[in-house]
């Protein structure tokens, strides 16, 4: 008899770059969902070393839909994300456990899904995630749109969202992906 493994959510890792200037940019949109995400279920962040290479991260641990999760916010540049996983995988969560919030160029602004695994696409983000072991994570890919031009794609995904953009409806629409896969 083959009993099957039921995996929960135990780590949602939102992508961006640490620092003010970055803050409101479309390349923090991973930070930007975390951030209301936490706010909705009346968590708070707190800076923390996690080992084994001690990784400065901002983290909170609470209950949802009967599963204890942890919100990371890798305090890394976006290329060096990954370095987060070795902590979790250390801590016994599996890469199926994890969902990956992430800003999506071949995407339009505004739109939203999810997937497991998958290539990185160019995304240095994902590509730190998948060299540290987990390639096989669920995915939020939040749509920032792509600049016409291929060379200006550094300066786009640096700088901040319009206010023609609807942020809000962005991060929104992103936290019901996250609450589905949650729930499911």
């Amino acid at each position: 008899m083959v009993i099957e493994q039921i995996l929960m959510i135990r780590a949602i890792i939102g992508l961006g770059n640490p620092g003010p200037k970055f803050i409101k940019t479309r390349h923090n949109i991973g930070f930007l969902v975390l951030d209301e995400f936490a706010k909705e279920n009346n968590c708070l962040f707190q800076e923390k070393k996690l080992s084994p290479n001690s990784i400065p991260t901002l983290i909170s641990n609470f209950e949802y839909n009967n599963q204890n999760i942890q919100l990371l916010k890798p305090l890394t540049f976006m290329n060096d994300s990954g370095k987060v996983i070795a902590y979790l995988l250390k801590k016994g969560i599996k890469p199926a456990e994890i969902i990956v919030v992430h800003d999506e160029l071949e995407k339009k602004t505004g739109t939203v899904s999810s997937r497991v695994g998958g290539s990185a696409r160019g995304h240095n983000g994902l590509k730190s995630i998948i060299s540290f072991g987990a390639g096989e994570c669920w995915r939020i890919r939040c749509g920032i749109d792509r600049p016409t031009n291929k060379n200006d794609v550094p300066e786009y995904v640096l700088s901040n969202f319009s206010p023609l953009e609807n942020v809000n409806e962005l991060i929104n629409s992103s936290i019901k992906e996250i609450k589905k896969i949650i729930e499911s």
